[in-house]
């Protein structure tokens, strides 16, 4: 497969052990079921295991992760490139097709390791969530593209995949992102204080505000990793600025940030949602290596800051998952802009490394039961809305 396992991430004391789960006594309508994810960071992919009944009641299993080799990463890229022209959903241009297929054998081939490093059984698992890698999201167009043939993942695995999430959203004028506050809402029940933000940090931000009646507010807040990461290759060929190391040596050239800023998405009132490539680097061109890397860490922490203007009120605290927690560059600076507590996922009691996969999990068995995936306060779209394809055996 594209990339090599690591070992399995076991959830807290008391959660769905994958061991022992053949022996488990579910509630009715339980389902237990397996997430995907592949992010924009475009690094691997996420697996996680949780049972739920697809709306309050969850319990999280073990996760892991899989790296892609850079061969991988460097057909996402060209991917990417080849789907910029695309108009319709079903075309797939230049290196499409084979990404595809590749693509959905890794994933598949994930899900069998995953499994085999579990001592669990595919017959033990009810429903595989195939999230896919996004190449094209332009809402606005009503298109939107993340690239898995879950017909074929279906016929690999020998079970039923959900897959294509996004689309009926985008069909029906939806933002068709982001597509995790379903999921948020049902971890943040285990959380008493409201309100309250949830933050993922990938390579693009997004934020879920529950407030104290538990209404749902979600929206892309702008880059996180992605211009941090761009940047870090396009002068070191690293993939990423591991624990903030440039940005630790550099100063935040103000300027620039103030240029970044004023960038006319911060304004638009939510929903909204961005496509990985909206925001550039040209505005930091002309600084050095470390300044550049400063300023990009300081625009993602002011980015998500600036979400805050449109909340009904302010949160009593911030939950941070995704890749950019590891950061503690960035981490500081979101402490420097932000006044009220900021914790990490796991001092909330989850794991901010597989949150997205849990949530694709946990989707999958709401789309199979009827469940809306999305609300007019999460992505637009006109009413609380079902989705995915379900591929059967």
């Amino acid at each position: 497969m594209g990339g090599a396992a690591s070992a399995v991430r076991s959830p807290s004391a008391g959660k769905l052990c994958a061991r022992c789960i053949a022996g488990t006594v579910l509630h009715m309508a339980e389902q237990i079921a397996i997430g995907l994810m592949s992010g924009t960071s475009m690094d691997g992919i996420d697996v996680a295991l949780l049972s739920t009944d697809g709306d309050q009641r969850v319990t999280r299993g073990p996760s892991m992760f899989y790296s892609y080799r850079a061969d991988m990463r460097q057909a996402i890229e060209r991917g990417i490139e080849d789907a910029v022209n695309m108009t319709h959903a079903d075309e797939r241009p230049g290196t499409l097709r084979e990404l595809e297929q590749k693509l959905t054998e890794d994933h598949a081939q994930a899900v069998l390791v995953f499994l085999e490093q579990c001592k669990m059984k595919i017959r033990h698992v009810d429903v595989v969530g195939f999230h896919g890698q996004t190449v094209l999201h332009r809402p606005q167009s009503r298109l939107t593209v993340q690239l898995g043939d879950g017909k074929l993942m279906a016929e690999m695995l020998r079970k039923p995949v959900v897959y294509d999430f996004r689309a009926a959203d985008v069909a029906a004028g939806g933002q068709g992102a982001p597509f995790v506050p379903a999921y948020h809402r049902a971890l943040a029940s285990q959380i008493g204080e409201r309100p309250l933000a949830i933050v993922n940090l990938g390579g693009v931000g997004n934020v879920t505000y529950i407030g104290r009646d538990d209404t749902v507010l979600a929206f892309d807040t702008g880059p996180a990793n992605a211009l941090i990461d761009d940047w870090t290759k396009r002068h070191t060929g690293r993939l990423m600025d591991r624990d903030g190391y440039l940005a630790s040596k550099g100063q935040v050239d103000m300027n620039v940030l103030m240029q970044m800023l004023a960038h006319p998405y911060f304004d638009e009132r939510p929903p909204k949602s961005l496509d990985r490539n909206d925001f550039k680097l040209d505005a930091a061109l002309k600084l050095s290596v470390h300044d550049g890397a400063r300023t990009l860490t300081a625009f993602t922490a002011y980015a998500l800051a600036r979400a805050a203007e449109h909340f009904p009120e302010a949160p009593h605290g911030w939950i941070i998952a995704g890749g950019g927690r590891h950061n503690p560059v960035l981490m500081e600076e979101l402490k420097t802009v932000i006044t009220q507590p900021i914790i990490t996922a796991e001092k909330a009691g989850f794991d901010g490394d597989s949150t997205e996969a849990e949530a694709f999990a946990y989707l999958a068995v709401r789309s199979r039961v009827g469940l809306p995936l999305s609300y007019p306060t999460t992505t637009g779209v006109p009413q609380a809305l079902t989705g995915g394809r379900l591929a059967e055996v």
